[in-house]
């Protein structure tokens, strides 16, 4: 077992030096089969692991080094195995391997072949190295390395302005969240003495009661620490406020839209919150500001998704909102209904996201909805799946989302905590308006007449078999995942997590969401088909009614078009005044002050004191005499009336 771990890890970091280091000598093809064959293998060793340590609730950790050894500091590097990295590393790799083999025909034509696969399994070797710490350090090296891979990814196009400005953007709102990442680490160890999980989950209960001080006054020292991890978590999974970076990450291309909004990157917050799951429960007031967040952030995410044209954008946005019921489960202490929707939505939004580049692709690079319109018939099989992504993303019964979503929002309404009925209610608006954008995305994107100019709708055609196949696998998932893990992650009796998540028995909210009453069980059903109702009468039967609404409602239309002006505003409150002050600083300090009086000054200094003295250089004999006797005199006079 110790063998597979470290292989499911450390293969696609040697996909990523075999690619980088040999790509450009042995070509395209080399990088494409030699990185899909090593995240093929760590995808059978993780599912083997899966099924032969996940399913026994199995737990250990595989030591591999001391990593740092200073006095009292000693932190090693090991890889650790429990139910919950090891759902994880399954999806992660699944997707992941998904996406290797989609890229090999999507970017087919692209001229950094090489740097692109092997950006692809750094990335995921990251994420493995995130999901299998045993520390809070390893985790944040695996935190820090995939905020880099995104930076890499999102920016691939570095000849393109948009895209360098999106992974500056990606790069710099993660290095806010990051700061409070950082603080609650310094804090964990400041509390226990250790960084190890392990070290840290046992002494929490002796340390539910302590403060410390913190701005001039006693703070819950569990509620701050657990309130900065939280932090770091907003940051990485895109939540309100620092959200704005995952739309503007379309500008990459679409397997890095794939692999960093499905299963990986934007996934690691959730799991930072489950992960510390024993000292949440001694945290409540964080875990009501999660609920709050995740319950903003979805419905915020799902307004906004509403009214954009560009497909890529419509399923980023969609991504905010489900992370955001991701939290609003971990805040009720349903830990394990938050894994549940993170594992379904793997499998759902990777498929929407390939589903989408295979419509761009037999679109001519076409990006706009409102420009496409009648190609369902030109691409069936990508047709048929964004169907079964969109009634999963939607909460329709029997597929994936079903099942995962329900359970969300059956906990909140029975979670014994302020923000639960709000969350709730939040959840149900959510699931409509979630409904109402994927069916309207369908219609513009497949249904009704053409909408695009003759020679893009010349040259439409269904994508390459090596683009289908992931698609339909992650169709498959997306239909039957829920189903089959509902019972094992979420069941009324079940004992999947172990030691993996604690919940205090008075937080206990999953079993009793197994006995709530009928209509509550149903509501998110029956949200999502209103949702489909309207987007069927919006779409399908009254095509003119979208249009009299956005003029009727401009203020409305406006505000949700521009993003609920979030970018506005953080330009007008923090770019534009960092950028004046920035500006001053460098004409006044720098240029004026440092460069004034310090190299530039001596020289000029210098310069024109030269100057003067080569104006003394005249040839004339009697110069150089008068000039040496007014010197004899000086020093005379200096000597004398010394």
């Amino acid at each position: 077992m110790n063998i597979l771990a470290i292989l499911v890890v450390f293969l696609p970091l040697l996909g990523f030096v075999l690619a980088g280091g040999l790509g450009e000598k042995l070509g395209d093809r080399f990088s494409q089969i030699t990185t899909c064959s090593l995240m093929g293998f760590s995808t059978v060793f993780a599912a083997i692991l899966f099924f032969q340590m996940g399913l026994k609730e199995k737990t250990f950790v595989v030591p591999l080094f001391t990593w740092i050894r200073v006095e009292l500091f000693d932190v090693s590097w090991g890889l650790q195995l429990d139910s919950l990295s090891l759902v994880m590393i399954t999806v992660v790799t699944l997707v992941s391997f998904m996406i290797h083999i989609y890229s090999i025909g999507y970017m087919k034509e692209d001229p950094g072949i090489p740097r692109f696969m092997g950006y692809l399994s750094l990335f995921t070797f990251f994420m493995l190295a995130l999901v299998t710490a045993p520390n809070f350090l390893q985790m944040f090296f695996g935190w820090e390395g995939v905020g880099l891979c995104s930076y890499l990814l999102i920016g691939y196009w570095y000849d393109r302005d948009r895209a360098n400005a999106a992974a500056i953007k990606a790069f710099l709102m993660n290095r806010i969240g990051d700061i409070g990442f950082v603080l609650g680490v310094i804090l964990i160890f400041s509390l226990f003495g250790t960084l190890d999980f392990s070290g840290v989950f046992e002494l929490v209960e002796n340390h539910q009661q302590e403060t410390i001080t913190f701005l001039s006054g006693n703070s819950h020292a569990l509620t701050l620490a657990s309130f900065l991890l939280f932090i770091g978590a907003i940051g990485k999974s895109a939540q309100i406020g620092l959200h704005t970076w995952l739309p503007d990450a379309m500008e990459g291309p679409t397997p890095v839209s794939a692999l960093i909004h499905a299963a990986t990157m934007v996934t690691a917050g959730v799991f930072l919150v489950v992960r510390i799951s024993p000292i949440l429960e001694y945290a409540p007031l964080t875990r009501e500001f999660i609920i709050l967040v995740g319950t903003v952030t979805a419905v915020m995410a799902a307004t906004i998704a509403c009214v954009q044209n560009d497909i890529k954008r419509i399923i980023a946005y969609s991504t905010c909102s489900q992370l955001g019921y991701m939290f609003m489960a971990a805040g009720a202490s349903a830990y394990g209904a938050s894994m549940f929707h993170l594992t379904t939505h793997a499998f759902f939004k990777a498929l929407l996201f390939l589903g989408a580049g295979s419509v761009i692709h037999a679109m001519s690079d076409e990006h706009d909805i409102q420009k496409m319109g009648g190609i369902w018939r030109f691409v069936p099989v990508t047709y048929a799946t964004m169907w079964v992504g969109s009634l999963a993303l939607a909460g329709i019964p029997f597929f994936s989302g079903f099942y995962s979503k329900d359970i969300i929002i059956d906990v909140n309404w029975v979670a014994p905590l302020i923000f639960g009925k709000f969350a709730f209610l939040g959840g149900i608006f959510a699931a409509i308006l979630t409904a109402f954008y994927a069916w309207r995305l369908l219609f513009l994107t497949f249904n009704g007449k053409p909408r695009a100019d003759e020679a893009v709708m010349g040259h439409i055609h269904e994508s390459p078999l090596i683009m289908l196949i992931p698609i339909v696998v992650l169709a498959i998932g997306s239909v039957l995942s829920g189903n089959f893990l509902e019972q094992l992650f979420v069941g009324e009796k079940t004992t999947f997590w172990g030691t993996a998540i604690f919940v205090l028995p008075q937080n206990e909210v999953i079993e009793a969401a197994h006995h709530v009453k009928w209509w509550i069980d149903w509501a998110p059903t029956f949200a999502a088909l209103l949702g489909l109702g309207f987007a069927t009468c919006f779409y399908f039967y009254k095509s003119l009614w979208p249009e009299r609404l956005s003029k009727t409602f401009k203020s409305l239309y406006a505000f949700l078009c521009n993003q609920w002006y979030f970018d506005k505003l953080y330009e007008s409150w923090f770019v534009n005044p960092t950028l004046k002050t920035g500006h001053i600083l460098w004409e006044g300090g720098d240029q004026e002050i440092i460069d004034g009086f310090g190299p530039n000054g001596i020289g000029d200094l210098s310069l024109k004191s030269g100057g003067i003295l080569c104006r003394f250089q005249t040839g004339y004999v009697y110069h150089y005499a008068f000039a040496m006797i007014i010197g004899v005199v000086v020093m005379m006079t200096w000597y004398f009336l010394e």
